[in-house]
């Protein structure tokens, strides 16, 4: 079904996509160049970042909440494991299942050198925010939050459609 939109909505359209990809490409870009600097690939920083906000998770957790698949997420393991970021530990209360948690004691250093990497956008950022209201924050952090699960959505589409490979 098409809908009669106004030449004004189709323009704004246009440039919130153009601008939605000028975003993506600036965080990825920025994260590749600070992950660099820590000596983590980028998928590892972000896993990192997954669990210090969400705290220890399986490997299918982590699999959900990167939209990437369970092998992907054993090697992207596998290989923090090796950097000692992580570590694979048993849960208490069923012995079969396995849960990564960050390794404290490696991501503390990690950790000093990331705040000083991430201190000039986190002041860019703290400096943009006021000059918003308290109720365009709001709409701001709506749209952010529902466009974040969006493109989890389609990343979950994008990993179930990915070929198998044979090992």
């Amino acid at each position: 079904m098409s809908r009669d939109i106004s030449e004004h909505r189709k323009n704004l359209l246009q440039a919130l996509g153009d601008a939605g990809r000028e975003s993506s490409n600036a965080a990825v870009m920025y994260h590749t160049v600070m992950s660099g600097m820590l000596g983590l690939g980028v998928t590892e920083w972000k896993a990192l970042d997954l669990l210090q906000r969400l705290g220890p998770l399986t490997a299918g957790e982590l699999s959900q909440h990167t939209g990437l698949a369970p092998a992907s997420v054993s090697g992207l393991v596998d290989r923090l494991e090796a950097k000692w970021m992580v570590r694979r530990i048993r849960d208490l209360k069923d012995r079969r299942r396995i849960i990564v948690e960050i390794n404290p004691e490696q991501l503390a250093g990690a950790s000093a050198e990331a705040i000083e990497v991430f201190e000039p956008l986190m002041r860019g950022l703290a400096d943009l925010y006021d000059a918003y209201t308290d109720e365009q924050l709001e709409l701001i952090l709506d749209y952010t939050t529902k466009a974040a699960a969006v493109q989890r959505a389609a990343t979950a589409i994008l990993t179930e459609r990915q070929p198998r490979r044979s090992p």
